[in-house]
């Protein structure tokens, strides 16, 4: 079985000529689905990695840092441009009933930016929460940013994030008790899934939580059994003053804990991290405000509008507010017989840094990252230095045993009201009725294997011939180098990797104008 990080991935794509690799048509008349092996080794991201991440690291030891970067940044670059090659293992499988083989690469599970394997966790996340954790009431989505002094401190303060995470968690459940009080319903109790995102989407570094909140509250009836009651509306207003009471109470807590200097400037106090990672440090500065080595850019910014009654406060769009830096969004909501609106904002919370599709080579070097939709200001894409995207990218990887998914309120593991209102568990399998369990039958969440999550995301059982319609049966893992080599010989498929290319000389910049002016904010992202 294959060991550490790596696991069978498949990938649906365009059509591609029948091959013994996989790569096969499936029978219009029985599907109507086209499904090939992914060749990541073809993607720009995968061109723009290997031809830059050894110029990063010798940019990192004699440039800007004069030390490596971490090991676990270097590890996830280096898993992440094995994910997916046939030359470093794969699966044979092959048709019971008419002898059709495919191959499966492995993957590097990684929880950084490679968009294979971070897609993968988002559709089996989601399908977990729908179909065991979140209840069929109207969702509402919450989503904080913090100012730039934090957001460096945040990505790699385990403790410090997690903590900012509970005073969001607990003080938007406490708004949902009191808002419902005012409606009659006493001691009413709401929950949510939270998951944090270390990045924006031109891959700045900026940790933000996205919170999916049950939109109301459970009160117990006559009987003893919990009644959930919608939240009526929710105003502009509202989201205001609860913005002001995350800012406030995050603040106060960050002062207690010696992490800012009390007053009115938002003065962060060393930690010891910059001498600790100076590599990392400056990669995180950069990568928050956009400068070199992650940068440079220009952004256009619209003109506020202030919100009447709070001071500071100023909205930027219906139920979105930001004050000194911090800001709150809150206008995505679906119904609870939505399933469509419920997966898509499940997915959404969950995304990908970074979507293979999005990324290209432009003429002159520079990397062009489209936007999934144009900020305010009309950017619609972001131009940056190879070298610059491996910057931001680095910075998108989390530290270990740093979590990014938390559950609170009635959705806490140990919620007592959580059986009583989580969805109501599959029946079990003839073959799994006898078998005994230890989990609790509120802790339902599992691991989902590729075939039957490709058929859940898909609606195709990918596992199947894609000539007969026959099972597809497991015959080898081949993890040997010499078994690897001599299999891709037989099959024509290189048996090594693409080659990295070696690290560029100083000042390390691809694109001739950075070259010139490295520490410069260029006027060549005006346009």
């Amino acid at each position: 079985m294959p060991s550490g990080r790596q696991q069978a991935t498949v990938q649906s794509s365009a059509p591609l000529p029948t091959s013994v690799l996989g790569s096969s048509v499936a029978n219009p008349g029985v599907t109507g689905f086209v499904y090939s092996r992914r060749r990541p080794e073809l993607g720009t991201l995968h061109r723009v990695v290997r031809e830059n991440v050894r110029t990063l690291y010798a940019a990192a030891e004699e440039g800007f840092a004069g030390v490596p970067l971490p090991q676990f940044v270097r590890q996830e670059f280096a898993e992440y441009l094995d994910c997916g090659l046939l030359c470093r293992g794969f699966a044979s499988l092959r048709c019971e009933d008419c002898g059709e083989h495919m191959v499966v690469a492995w993957s590097c599970k990684s929880r950084g930016f490679c968009p294979s394997c971070t897609g993968r966790r988002m559709a089996q996340t989601a399908t977990n929460w729908l179909e065991h954790v979140l209840p069929a009431t109207p969702l509402r989505q919450f989503v904080v940013t913090f100012p730039f002094e934090l957001r460096p401190r945040l990505a790699y303060d385990g403790k410090t994030l997690g903590g900012v995470g509970r005073i969001f968690m607990d003080s938007v459940l406490g708004f949902y008790r009191r808002r419902m009080r005012a409606e009659g319903i006493r001691d009413g109790r709401s929950g949510a899934v939270m998951v944090v995102q270390r990045s924006n989407a031109d891959l700045k570094l900026s940790p933000h939580m996205h919170a999916i909140f049950v939109d109301g509250v459970f009160a117990a009836a006559p009987d003893g059994k919990p009644v959930f009651h919608a939240l009526p509306r929710l105003s502009t207003d509202e989201v205001g003053d609860l913005l002001q009471v995350v800012r406030v109470r995050v603040l106060a807590d960050l002062v207690r804990r010696g992490i800012i200097e009390p007053g009115p400037e938002l003065t962060v106090l060393d930690d010891g991290f910059a001498e600790r990672e100076p590599a990392l440090a400056q990669l995180a500065a950069a990568a928050v405000s956009g400068l070199p080595p992650a940068g440079p850019e220009l952004r256009r910014r619209p003109e506020p509008v202030a919100l009447r009654g709070h001071p500071g406060v100023e909205v930027t769009a219906p139920l979105s507010v930001s004050e000194f830096g911090f800001s709150l969004h809150a206008a995505t909501h679906t119904g609870a017989e939505d399933s469509r609106g419920r997966e898509a904002l499940c997915k959404y919370v969950l995304r990908p840094p970074l979507a293979q599709e999005r990324l290209s080579l432009l003429p002159d070097g520079l990397v062009r990252l489209t936007l999934r939709k144009p900020f305010r200001d009309g950017t619609y894409a972001i131009d940056l230095d190879p070298l610059s995207l491996l910057c931001r990218l680095a910075t998108t990887i989390p530290p270990p045993r740093m979590h990014v998914v938390h559950y609170s309120g009635v959705l806490a593991p140990a919620a007592k009201l959580r059986p009583l209102i989580v969805p109501p568990p599959p029946p079990p399998a003839e073959d799994e009725a006898a078998k005994p369990t230890s989990k609790p039958p509120t802790q339902r969440c599992i691991y989902i294997p590729w075939a039957l999550l490709a058929k859940k995301t898909f609606k195709h059982e990918i596992d199947r011939c894609p000539k007969c319609q026959g099972k597809m049966k497991l015959k080898a893992l081949i993890q040997e180098p010499e078994s690897i080599a001599r299999y891709l010989r037989h099959l024509g498929e290189p048996t090594e990797p693409p080659p990295l290319a070696p690290a560029r000389a100083p000042p390390y910049w691809r694109v001739r104008e950075l070259r010139r002016r490295p520490q410069a904010q260029t006027e060549m992202f005006d346009a």
